[in-house]
C-alpha cells in the first residue's frame, strides 16, 4: 500500500486522471494534483481535499515545484507529443520515477528513442504506456509468451462494446494523424512500416460468450509500441471491433458517461492475446469494463511495485519488461478477469 507517499499527478482533472487520483487515495497514496489549467485543479481540490500545483510543460521552473517533495509523478495529460519530454526531464531533475498513461504511438516510441540511454545511465524508472492501450496488450503478451524467448507474431485484438472517446482521447488522435500525415502505421518483420492503403477487414474469434466479430485489422495501437521493445517478435499487429472504430470515427459520439457509483461507463472489453512460433500457439485473455477507467489500477499497481522494487531492470521500460507479468495481471483482480490459454 501507499504508506502515505506522495504522488504528483499531472494532468490530475481529466477523465483518466480523476480514476488515476481515486485509485491513488483508495490505495493509500497522496495525491498532489497538478495541470496547467489553475480554475479546474482549484475545483477538483475543493472535491477531493488535496493539495493542486498549477504547472505548464512550458514552464520547468512550475513543473519542479508540482513534483517536489513527490515519490513519482504519474502523467495523465494529453496530447503526449507535448507533456511527455518536459514531465519526463522534470522526474528526471527531481530523481523519482516517471509512468504515463499515453496511448499515441509517436510518443512513446519517441520516449524510448529519446530517453532509454539516459534513464538507464541514471538508473531511473520511466514506463511508457502504463494504460489500457499499451501497458495490458503489453502485459497479456508477456504472459502469452511464457517460457518463449521468441516468436514469430503476436496478435493483440480489442473487443469492446462500444467506444465513447473522452475530449483527451480526441485530441490525441488528431495529433497524432497530424504527425504523420495520410499514413497508417504498422510493425512487420522487425520495422515500422508506413502505408497510405486502408487497412484490412477481418473476422477475428474472440473467446466465447463473445465469438466471430467483425475486426478492422492493423489497427495499430501502442501495443505494437512495448511488445516489440522488449520481445523478440517481428511481427506485431492490434485488431479492434468494427463497432468501437464507428464510435471513435464518428464526430457525433458523445463522451463517456457514468453507469455506477464509482464513474465507470457500462462500456464492457475483451483483450484477446494470441503469439504464435512455428505450429505452436499461446493465448492470454482479459475481460473487464470501461477501458479509461481500468488504467487507473493498471498504472497505481504498476507506480506501487516500481516503488517497493518490485522491477526487473531501470531505464524506459514496457510493462512485461519490468514487472512479472503474470503475477501483476492477476494482482489486478477484480478489475479484470484473466484466462491463459495454451
Amino acid at each position: 500500500m501507499g504508506s502515505g507517499q506522495t504522488v504528483a499527478v499531472f494532468g490530475a482533472y481529466g477523465h483518466t486522471g480523476r480514476f488515476v487520483v481515486a485509485e491513488l487515495v483508495e490505495r493509500g497514496f497522496v495525491p498532489v494534483l497538478s495541470g496547467r489549467d489553475a480554475a479546474k485543479l482549484k475545483a477538483l481540490a475543493y472535491e477531493t481535499g488535496l493539495e493542486a500545483r498549477v504547472a505548464s510543460v512550458d514552464a520547468p521552473d512550475s513543473l519542479d515545484r508540482a513534483l517536489a517533495g513527490a515519490a513519482a509523478v504519474i502523467n495523465c495529460a494529453g496530447p503526449f507529443a507535448s507533456t511527455t519530454a518536459p514531465v519526463i526531464e522534470a522526474a528526471l531533475r527531481a530523481k523519482i520515477p516517471y509512468l504515463d498513461v499515453a496511448a499515441e504511438i509517436e510518443a512513446n516510441i519517441d520516449t524510448f528513442a529519446h530517453f532509454a540511454d539516459r534513464a538507464r545511465e541514471a538508473a531511473a524508472v520511466i514506463v511508457p504506456a502504463m494504460a489500457f492501450f499499451g501497458g495490458l496488450g503489453d502485459l497479456l503478451a508477456t504472459a502469452a509468451m511464457g517460457d518463449w524467448t521468441q516468436a514469430d507474431e503476436a496478435h493483440i485484438a480489442y473487443g469492446l462494446s462500444s467506444w465513447h472517446p473522452t475530449a483527451g482521447t480526441r485530441l490525441s488522435g488528431a495529433v497524432s494523424r497530424e504527425r504523420r500525415g495520410e499514413r497508417r502505421m504498422r510493425f512487420t518483420n522487425g520495422q515500422w512500416d508506413y502505408r497510405t492503403d486502408a487497412p484490412p477487414t477481418l473476422e477475428w474469434r474472440f473467446p466465447e460468450p463473445m465469438g466471430s466479430r467483425s475486426v478492422i485489422g492493423e489497427f495499430t495501437m501502442a501495443d505494437v509500441v512495448t511488445v516489440p521493445s522488449h520481445l523478440a517478435i517481428p511481427d506485431v499487429t492490434t485488431y479492434m471491433t468494427v463497432e468501437a472504430v464507428r464510435d471513435i470515427a464518428s464526430p457525433d459520439t458523445p463522451v463517456p458517461s457514468a453507469a455506477d457509483e464509482s464513474g465507470r461507463s457500462d462500456q464492457t472489453f475483451l483483450i484477446d492475446a494470441v503469439v504464435r512460433s512455428g505450429g505452436a500457439e499461446r493465448r492470454a485473455v482479459a475481460h473487464g469494463q470501461d477501458i479509461y477507467a481500468v488504467t487507473a489500477p493498471l498504472v497505481v499497481e504498476a507506480l506501487d511495485r516500481v516503488l517497493t522494487g518490485r522491477t526487473r531492470t531501470v531505464g524506459v521500460a514496457a510493462a512485461g519488461e519490468i514487472f512479472d507479468a503474470p503475477d501483476f495481471l492477476r494482482a489486478l483482480s477484480p478489475h479484470i478477469t484473466l484466462e491463459l490459454l495454451p
